[in-house]
């Protein structure tokens, strides 16, 4: 663990240092000023990528088509690794506006429309697509880097796509692709999944009601888990000396009774995974008990049971 922090380290150094050498000496050449760029990109250094697709787009000399497809990489970046529809959309909307003859402007209209609804601004979004032209929509050049290892019509799918899905996954699903076979299948899903969902967009099922009012629900419940990971992680402490003493105030807990009710108390060492566990739990559920107490008194609220009868 030491020696991956280190490494990570060592990383973020040598890419400032990159950058600073860039304002102080001569230009490198732009393919391998763009070639950096990808590679800050595949070791997911998502924002350092973007800077240095940003210096790439100032400072070097390009057709406009070259410049719509880094605005649409940069883009694409806000968009699907960081989540950040805002800035996203700003390159979107930077190549309707300055590249609309670009073989990537239509792309680039769908995703506005798609930053808009996730911003909650269904009026601009309906706008926008009625605006926009649609046709095939993969006329765009590979916009993400990475070997293309699937095609859906036009559109390419890279190791960068899949490695970025995979990633998302739970660890124990992460751990049952190990091969080549189980790759394959995984990208077979991906697929399927990619092809269900342009066919609901295109039979309109993004403006259902109940699709938005469950995607509203889901954002809702990520929102609150997302909240309560950080805040009951500032409240747990743990210590050795805690989780011995928390085991030997629970020791008939962690004892496994014979058939005459009696039995030996395992050793800490053995059962240690499952007091850790057992520890953080209680804390956590006293922690959030704590959490909505206050809240609920800084809220002033009122539960009325005798309306419940």
């Amino acid at each position: 663990m030491r020696r991956i922090r280190y490494a990570v380290m060592i990383g973020a150094v040598l890419v400032v240092g990159f950058s600073a050498c860039q304002q102080g000496a001569s230009k490198l050449p732009a393919e391998t000023e763009r070639d950096f760029a990808n590679a800050l990109y595949n070791r997911e250094l998502y924002n350092q990528s973007i800077n240095e697709y940003e210096y790439y787009l100032r400072s070097y000399n390009m057709d406009e088509q070259e410049q719509a497809n880094i605005s649409f990489i940069i883009g694409n970046i806000y968009f699907e690794r960081l989540k950040d529809y805002e800035n996203a959309l700003a390159y979107y909307l930077r190549i309707k506006q300055v590249y609309p003859g670009s073989n990537v402007a239509d792309e680039a209209n769908k995703r506005i429309v798609e930053c808009l609804e996730r911003l909650e601004r269904s009026a601009d979004a309906q706008q926008a697509l009625e605006e926009a032209t649609f046709v095939d929509p993969s006329k765009a050049r590979k916009s993400r880097p990475g070997e293309v290892i699937a095609t859906i019509g036009d559109r390419e799918i890279t190791t960068g796509d899949l490695e970025y899905e995979m990633k998302m996954l739970p660890p124990y699903m992460k751990s049952q692709i190990k091969d080549g076979a189980n790759k394959l299948e995984f990208l077979r899903q991906y697929i399927a999944t990619e092809l269900l969902f342009d066919s609901a967009r295109r039979q309109g099922l993004e403006r259902d009601p109940e699709v938005t009012e469950n995607a509203f629900q889901a954002k809702k419940t990520f929102m609150v888990q997302k909240l309560l990971q950080e805040e009951l992680s500032k409240d747990v402490s743990l210590s050795e000396d805690d989780l011995r003493n928390y085991f030997q105030a629970n020791l008939g807990k962690y004892t496994e009774k014979d058939s005459t009710g009696s039995g030996v108390p395992p050793r800490f060492e053995d059962v240690r995974s499952k007091v850790t566990q057992n520890y953080i739990l209680e804390k956590q559920q006293a922690a959030y008990d704590r959490m909505i107490e206050r809240m609920m008194r800084a809220q002033a609220v009122e539960i009325f049971e005798d309306k419940l009868k």
